[in-house]
């Protein structure tokens, strides 16, 4: 199995042994937290005595006054991260992040690598049977090379979520630190009889080692005062009732590729369980071949051992109105992901009928949006017309 590999992309604070230069952005963000009472302002702080910054950095780190070590940010490239612990780290919302995608480079399997002979056959296998049914169907609209994609696209979802890939990921000081901690937490919580936790916690403490190597880790911003916790796995979501108003709160299954997605809309929040009985996506473009899908479930399921990206989790989403149409504007679209596509129209639905029932004068704005795709929407200018006539009534099978 690869290693977590984490490296620094340069800033100031990196050092010539490539690791952090913590102490120097401690003392900047020392001179930063008297910003707020000197009169003379920041060029004042910078000539202070390394006294004066020292005793404001232990007042700010030990009182629990961190914003300013957000001042600081470090861009980390991460390398042969587990996709699941990429999906754990980019739930929460301080981050930018640029990942090596699945939709577009075809998966390889390394000798040493965590994904299985048989999820690589599976792999390739489905990349042929797809291409064969969308060259069928789209032949006519998609060139070889989309088609290539999008059965790299679908083929994937046989491939484990513990698949290494590639991200540079950027965020601050404080933030990287508060995340270690609760990674930490997370795993001292955790059932290690489950193999699903234990391949988990195995990845999340070698990114936990990479980054103390790295002189990243400081004890102090690392109090959880607060018991924060990750904030992508939930308990008990069957409970939580759905509502539709001004905010909404949602319940429904995705699969792991699915929620991948959706948790790049920072505004909304989203949290994912596992189901208790295995239950899988199945890609439309086979799902008018009956023999088709059964192949593809007896394939997918041969290989759940290893928690395939089309294994489906109950998702929670919540967020305001406004901001889910925002996800409208992104996801009801030709280019993205079909999956995600078809979630986001049956929740706009699902909304729509709440907001009518409940007599709600949003009923009449979201009407607006319940057309087809966002070039259907009074206010969204789509910059590249697909003239694709399925995707835009939001009907496509690829």
């Amino acid at each position: 199995m690869e290693k977590v590999k984490v490296g620094i992309l340069p800033n100031q604070f990196l050092k010539s042994n490539g690791t952090f230069d913590k102490d120097e952005a401690i003392k900047l963000s020392g001179k930063i937290a008297g910003v707020c009472y000197d009169k003379e302002g920041f060029s004042h702080l910078e000539n202070e005595p390394e006294e004066k910054t020292l005793r404001r950095v232990n007042r700010t780190l030990n009182n629990g006054h961190h914003s300013v070590y957000d001042h600081i940010s470090i861009s980390l490239n991460l390398q042969n991260i587990p996709k699941i612990l990429a999906m754990v780290l980019n739930n929460e919302s301080q981050y930018t992040t640029s990942e090596k995608s699945a939709r577009y480079t075809e998966i390889e399997r390394k000798d040493d690598s965590i994904i299985t002979e048989e999820e690589a056959r599976l792999y390739n296998k489905w990349i042929c049977l797809f291409k064969a049914k969308i060259k069928e169907k789209y032949g006519n609209i998609y060139s070889d090379s989309k088609i290539q994609k999008l059965a790299q696209e679908n083929a994937r979802y046989l491939v484990t979520v513990f698949m290494p890939t590639q991200m540079i990921y950027t965020t601050s000081l404080r933030q990287i630190n508060y995340l270690a901690s609760w990674l930490q937490d997370y795993i001292n919580s955790l059932d290690m009889n489950l193999e699903f936790n234990k391949k988990l916690a195995l990845s999340i403490n070698q990114l936990l080692e990479n980054l103390d190597g790295l002189n990243i880790l400081d004890d102090r911003l690392m109090k959880n005062a607060k018991h924060r916790k990750l904030s992508l796995f939930g308990k008990n979501l069957d409970d939580r009732e759905e509502y539709f108003g001004s905010v909404y709160s949602t319940l429904y299954d995705g699969s792991f590729s699915s929620l991948a997605q959706a948790q790049r809309h920072r505004t909304l929040d989203y949290q994912m369980e596992m189901n208790d009985d295995k239950k899988y996506f199945i890609p439309p473009i086979i799902e008018d071949d009956p023999m088709l899908v059964a192949e593809w479930l007896e394939d997918i399921n041969s290989v759940g051992y290893v928690n395939p990206q089309g294994e489906l989790v109950k998702i929670s989403e919540l967020g305001t109105y406004d901001n889910f149409i925002l996800k409208c504007k992104e996801r009801l679209c030709s280019a993205a992901q079909l999956e995600i596509m078809l979630q986001t129209r049956d929740t706009l639905l699902k909304y729509q009928k709440a907001l009518e029932e409940s007599k709600n004068p949003l009923a009449d704005d979201i009407k607006q949006y319940t057309y087809g795709a966002r070039c259907t929407f009074p206010d969204f200018e789509c910059s590249c017309n697909c003239k694709f006539n399925e995707g835009k009534r939001l009907i496509r099978k690829i």
